[in-house]
């Protein structure tokens, strides 16, 4: 493989990036500075490292992000922090985040550099179940549960796929887990204002085969392991 796509996929940078960082001699191959962005090397076996720290190769990133409130599921946005300026990863150029949850939602982020499997999670033929935990100003009552089960009308001509809502607490504020298929624009809050409800909280648990890390607090992220990984794309082959 040549040097320079290696570091690229690496996520070091973009071809001109890395071709740029190994002129300034900022690159080493088994000790010895590369020479040029053309030298082949053979991931696994060549040690390759960037300022003295190694650069261990692999083709793509996948990391898990307990997303807290008040950062945005975007790249880049200059008035507001956003998922990949609180991701802990040495490298972020090509990482993006799987679907977008609000500004004021927390829980449950992908974020990658895998556009394949980012598109199959995405996908609204794949149904990719996806489960919220809320706070529910008001009663939620059977009613509500029938009508989730339905598919609610959300207005403007769009009607939500049939969704399975689950109460945990009754109550004034009530406390729900809600499993949906799909994720339209501020689709769990829509689907409760169809019900006359107005959700206080919400937190995303799950994606597919995909759980929160409990032990992750708010703003704390970690690779995800091979297991999840490999569940993950097992579910969307």
């Amino acid at each position: 493989m040549r040097l320079d796509k290696f570091l690229a996929d690496a996520g070091l940078g973009t071809r001109t990036e890395v071709k740029a960082l190994i002129k300034k001699r900022r690159i080493t191959i088994n000790g010895e500075t590369a020479s040029g962005p053309e030298k082949k090397i053979e991931p696994g076996l060549d040690k390759v490292a960037f300022d003295g720290e190694a650069i261990g190769y692999q083709e793509h990133f996948y990391y898990m992000l307990n997303k807290p409130a008040g950062v945005v599921s975007v790249t880049e946005d200059k008035s507001c922090r956003t998922v990949l300026d609180i991701l802990e990863a040495p490298f972020k150029k090509k990482l993006f985040p799987v679907g977008r949850l609000d500004k004021d939602t927390e829980g449950l982020l992908l974020i990658t550099d895998d556009g394949v499997l980012a598109h199959e999670i995405l996908s609204p033929r794949k149904h990719v179940g996806k489960v919220y935990y809320a706070r529910i100003q008001g009663r939620v009552e059977k009613e509500d549960i029938e009508a989730f089960k339905a598919g609610l009308d959300l207005g403007e001509d769009v009607v939500a796929l049939p969704a399975e809502l689950t109460v945990l607490k009754e109550g004034e504020v009530s406390e729900i887990e809600l499993l949906i298929y799909e994720g339209k624009y501020h689709q769990v809050k829509r689907m409760f204002e169809a019900v006359g409800k107005k959700v206080l909280y919400l937190k995303r648990l799950s994606m597919g085969s995909l759980k929160l890390d409990e032990t992750l607090l708010p703003g704390e992220s970690r690779p995800l392991t091979e297991k999840e990984l490999k569940e993950l794309k097992d579910r969307e082959k």
